[in-house]
């Protein structure tokens, strides 16, 4: 067993933090397997028997990339063991079958060495299925192929010789807010509010989740709260920040009302400030322009004044323009009015 398993790793993307977090708790990471994935074997799993693999699987070959998260579980019947490997995207990597394929075959090359040299030559000896899952929360939609075969150039010629696999899509963005919300747990939860809208919607999500938060564990409103400040809140202007940090840190899931109340209070306290922020930056702006133009119709007119002078004195056109600046169709508007 990997050293430090059970304990979650220290992120470094700021789209990976908030997951990563919430899916070190496996009673969260089992409902995202039990709300959205419709197979067996997921039916199999007892929480009990999930394990947290504490360990960096890093790809020499991609800088910076390593696999995000990783449990070890077994099934209650049969006792098989093996792995879930999660990755987290908030944009579309098209190379993504192919990481999967490699962190895939760094779990199995790490089980092979930690095995004892008889156990693993013997004729029984079997390597844990990895099951490979993306969680996407990006705007656009996942556009990368969902099976290992299909980056393969003309994979359609040797059928039943190619390594194959199909990882799990969670598609944060396209699930429904009605299936969410009819959920009514942790993840989907979080799902619902993770979805891209204004701040002003997260007010009206939060109402149609009340219902399911009011009934959650304190740990359980924890991870909500918890999503909010460090995931939406940065999210919002900058002068309801601080505000909301104090909503959140003094309600409990049975205040969860009083809390939505008192956040449709603050985002309205915004608009109303950005309201009249705008008003007064409209009126400043009215004044600054008057002034200007009273300044630059003050210098033209002083100008004009001396091509006048000028002209009385029967300087020619020529030498006017060059001391004034003045168009010589603004000239001869003056010579006209002087002639009257």
């Amino acid at each position: 067993m990997p050293e430090n398993e059970g304990q979650p790793r220290p992120p470094h993307h700021p789209h990976d933090k908030g997951y990563r977090q919430l899916l070190a708790d496996k009673r969260v990471f089992l409902e995202l397997l039990k709300t959205f994935v419709r197979e067996e074997w997921v039916a199999a799993i007892d929480e009990n028997d999930l394990i947290l693999v504490n360990k960096s699987y890093v790809l020499q070959d991609f800088s910076e990339k390593e696999a995000d998260v990783v449990y070890r579980l077994k099934t209650r019947d049969k006792n098989v063991i093996f792995y879930i490997l999660l990755e987290l995207q908030s944009t579309v990597d098209y190379l993504m079958p192919f990481r999967l394929l490699l962190y895939m075959v760094e779990i199995w090359r790490e089980i092979y060495n930690n095995t004892p040299q008889g156990e693993r030559e013997s004729k029984n000896f079997r390597l844990p299925p990895i099951i490979p899952a993306v969680l996407y929360n990006g705007a656009n939609n996942w556009t990368a192929e969902l099976s290992f075969k299909e980056m393969l150039d003309g994979y359609q010629n040797f059928s039943g010789h190619l390594l194959d696999f199909r990882y799990l899509l969670f598609d944060v963005n396209r699930y429904s807010e009605e299936e969410l919300v009819k959920a009514a747990n942790v993840i989907a939860s979080i799902f619902l509010l993770d979805q891209k809208a204004r701040p002003e919607k997260l007010v009206i999500r939060l109402q149609k989740l009340a219902g399911a938060i009011k009934t959650m564990t304190p740990e359980e409103f924890r991870h909500i709260t918890t999503w909010l400040k460090h995931v939406i809140k940065p999210k919002m202007p900058t002068g309801i920040q601080a505000k909301v940090d104090c909503i959140l840190d003094a309600n409990k899931p049975w205040e969860v009302e009083q809390m939505i109340s008192n956040l449709e209070i603050a985002l309205d306290e915004m608009r109303q400030e950005i309201l009249l922020q705008g008003k007064l930056e409209g009126k400043l702006e009215g004044k600054l322009e008057g002034k200007l133009e009273g300044k630059l119709e003050g210098k033209l007119e002083g100008k004009r004044e001396v091509a006048r002078n000028l002209l009385l004195l029967n300087v020619d056109i020529d030498t006017i323009i060059k001391a004034t600046g003045l168009a010589p169709e603004e000239i001869n508007a003056l010579k006209k009015q002087l002639e009257q």
